[in-house]
């Protein structure tokens, strides 16, 4: 299966899973019932191996107040969504958060892991082009994120930025609640080393970034 079809499959499930709602439901002013929601996604994946595909569907306390409160949650809520992944996050036990840039952009560079395509060996990305800007000789970036061109220059540097950084790349939850950034070191789908270096393409005076 290809991405293309990949993609157009999800897009059907996702019309067959709206059009099942009753018509109330289907108003953006209310709220589905979170039962039946996941009731269909699941029976929708019912068919898909390895059944290790089928926990990803499981929804820990962070996804069930983001979609409960559409990814807007009030301010109490926020803060409880940050305080719960601030308490995730694991720092090195080294006490380095900043590892090889030219390993940092291969790794921004890779759109590959986690999808039904890869090999079981499949070495995960990072695929931070596809959300933000990075190097700005390179054309083809996404939008969804923040550009970071520049980022570790525009903080002199700081020791104290990269290790934030280091944090929002491991559970972005921790810094902003309910956002679309994946919680790469909390779920396990980067190492550390990898991790290192993304900060490192971030704040190394080398990197194209702070070029």
């Amino acid at each position: 299966m290809n991405r293309h079809t990949i993609a157009v499959a999800a897009l059907a499930v996702a019309a067959g899973l709206a059009a099942s709602l009753p018509a109330g439901a289907q108003d953006a002013k209310t709220h589905p019932e979170p039962a039946g929601f996941e009731a269909a996604a699941k029976t929708s994946w019912s068919k898909v191996k390895p059944d290790e595909w089928k926990t990803r569907l499981d929804t820990d306390e962070t996804q069930q107040l983001c979609n409960l409160y559409r990814n807007n949650p009030p301010p109490d809520i926020a803060r409880k969504i940050m305080e719960m992944n601030r308490a995730t996050v694991v720092y090195p036990a080294d006490g380095q958060v900043i590892g090889d840039w030219k390993k940092g952009q291969a790794l921004a560079n890779n759109g590959r892991g986690g999808q039904f395509s890869d090999e079981p060996n499949t070495v995960n990305g990072g695929n931070c082009y596809a959300c933000h800007q990075l190097d700005p000789k390179e054309v083809s970036f996404g939008t969804l994120g923040p550009s970071l061109t520049g980022y570790g220059k525009a903080r002199d540097f700081s020791p104290e930025a990269a290790k934030e950084a280091y944090a929002k790349i491991y559970n972005a939850q921790a810094a902003f609640a309910c956002t679309n950034m994946p919680r790469f070191g909390a779920t396990r789908f980067l190492s550390e080393q990898q991790m290192k270096d993304a900060v490192a393409l971030l704040f190394s005076r080398d990197s194209p970034v702070n070029k």
